[in-house]
Order: structure tokens, then C-alpha cells, then sequence
């Protein structure tokens, strides 16, 4: 597939609930750090957890998947993504997405949880850039210094006997800038943006507030009073870093969780509609429809 859709972490109650969501279980890590480093399969972090679920699902923290095998065919967002050996597949907080239940996961999982790295990290590597896609393809140069940064970064996680737990845990959070910036460069390549400048603060506190918001408030106005910024402010800044208009960048969060729950659980179409904000069942459909060209139940049947 080829069609790219931006996400956005989720984090409601009511309807959402219905698609499972797995957390970050720091109990699973070595030392309890916040991050987890091993193979996918039986035998990896996700021997008991998330990497065996065939069941579409959430996930509230990051996992990358460094593939030495494929091809391997997973679901990101109603997009399906075939991995081949030396791709990376980024799945972020909030994003809806399920394995194989057919192709072998052979290579490394990397799991972190969101807080681990300093915000400035966070920012400079596009952690929550969801409008970049989930499949990585690295080239021969690329791919070697990946590899040999997550094994580094491996060593340092496997090593819990060198250093004080404090020490351990910051040599780790720098071994994993180290390694996710070089992730972020091929990401940033991928999505052939690497002149456009990134986010600025203004646009990552108005997606932060979106996301907090979006079930109950779909005004842009409401969004910049409550950031204390003008309109004009922020039409600037979500169109500097998405291209979107903000209704647009609203919009777009409320259609994507709409189509999660219309195609990951039994849930009526009112009960959805009023999930993502709207009160009245006709208006939903009606905004639904312009959005995506289908109604609701249509969109559910083709899901079927």
C-alpha cells in the first residue's frame, strides 16, 4: 500500500475503550528502565504481551520493529505495510495496528515509554510526527550504522551490573537519542521533508490540546483561547508544519478515530458519532460522509 495517513496518540474513555490498549509494563524491562530491547518472537519482551496479539489493538508508548527477515505484512492504520529484511517499522502511541497472523517476526522489537526521552530529544526526532510513514527502508549504509547503534544500545540495556541504576538509565536515554536520531534522518528522508521546518511550539501544544480535546471540541477558535494564541498565530504554524489548515488538522483526528471504531468494534454509529463529539446521529453521518465519501455503515461494510 502506498497511502499514508497521520495519526495521533490516543488517550479517551467511553467507545475508544472497546479497541484494547495495551501500556508500557516497566516491570517487563530490565531494571524496570523505560525502555525494552530484545527479539520479536517467542523468545523477546513481547514473548507474553503485545507481539503476540493477532487482534487489532493500541499500544500507549513507541515500538520499533528492526526486521531481519520478510517479507512481513502488518496493519498500521488501515493501511497494511510489507517489511522486508533491514526495514524499520515505526508504530507510535495511539495508533491502531495488528500482526501477521501468517508471517514470522524475526529481528529486534525496541519499545519506549513515552517520558523517557527529554522533550528536546522528542521535538528534534519527530517522535510524534505522524504525518511521516510507518515504514522505514534504509540503504546499505544506513542500515549498517542502525545496526550497529541498536546494538550498542542492546549492550547498554543488558547491562545492569556496571553502574548505579540512576547512571544506568542516562547512559541508556543517550544511546537512544543516538539511535533514534539516526532513525529520525532516514523517517525525515522517507517523507521527503527534511527542508520543511519542523513543528514549532506553537503547533506541538495546539496537537497536544487536539488530541486531549478532540472528543468534545472541534473549534479552532476555542483551541487558541485556550492556548492564549490569535487565530492567525495558529493557522501559521499548523500550516508550516502539516500544510493543513487547523479545522482541517481537527477534522482529519476526528474522521481517523471515527474510522477506527467503525471498523474495530460492534459499537452503533450513533454511539461512535457521540464518542468523537457529536450529539446528533445525522450530523456525524453528514460529516463523516464529506470527509471520507462513504457513509458510516457504509464505511464499516467495506471494512467487512
Amino acid at each position: 500500500m502506498t497511502e499514508r495517513g497521520s495519526a495521533h496518540p490516543s488517550a479517551h474513555l467511553g467507545a475508544a475503550e472497546h479497541i484494547r490498549t495495551y501500556p508500557f509494563d516497566p516491570s517487563a524491562s530490565v531494571s524496570g528502565v523505560g525502555i525494552q530491547v530484545g527479539p520479536m518472537g517467542t523468545d523477546g519482551p513481547w514473548a507474553g504481551g503485545v507481539g503476540l496479539s493477532r487482534r487489532v489493538h493500541r499500544i500507549d508508548f513507541h515500538v520499533l520493529l528492526f526486521f531481519r527477515e520478510g517479507p512481513v505484512r502488518h496493519m498500521v492504520d488501515f493501511t497494511e505495510y510489507e517489511a522486508g529484511a533491514g526495514d524499520i517499522l515505526w508504530i507510535r502511541p495511539g495508533q491502531v495496528h495488528g500482526f501477521s497472523a501468517n508471517d514470522r517476526y524475526v529481528g529486534t522489537a525496541l519499545t519506549m515509554q513515552p517520558g523517557f526521552l527529554p522533550r528536546a530529544t522528542v521535538e528534534s526526532t519527530g517522535m510524534y510526527r505522524y504525518d511521516r510513514p510507518p515504514l522505514l527502508h534504509p540503504d546499505q549504509a544506513q542500515h549498517a550504522a542502525l545496526e550497529a547503534s541498536l546494538e550498542q544500545l542492546q549492550r547498554e540495556y543488558l547491562d545492569t551490573q556496571t553502574l548505579p541504576l540512576s547512571l544506568h538509565a542516562s547512559v541508556l536515554r543517550h544511546s537512544l537519542t543516538a539511535f533514534m536520531l539516526r532513525v529520525a534522518h532516514v523517517s525525515a528522508q522517507a517523507a521527503a521533508d527534511e527542508c520543511r521546518p519542523q513543528p514549532d511550539t506553537t503547533f506541538t501544544r495546539f496537537r497536544s490540546a487536539v488530541e486531549q480535546g478532540f472528543t468534545t471540541n472541534h473549534s479552532v477558535s476555542a483551541y487558541a483561547d485556550e492556548l492564549g494564541y490569535s487565530r492567525r498565530t495558529l493557522v501559521r504554524a499548523v500550516r508550516a508544519a502539516t500544510g493543513q489548515t487547523p479545522k482541517g488538522f481537527i477534522d482529519r483526528r476526528v474522521v481517523l478515530e471515527a474510522k477506527r471504531l467503525l471498523a474495530h468494534t460492534d459499537l452503533p454509529v450513533g454511539r461512535i458519532g457521540a464518542a468523537v463529539g457529536f450529539g446528533d446521529s445525522a450530523n456525524f453521518s453528514k460529516f463523516f460522509q464529506l470527509h471520507t465519501g462513504v457513509t458510516p455503515a457504509g464505511f464499516r461494510a467495506e471494512q467487512v
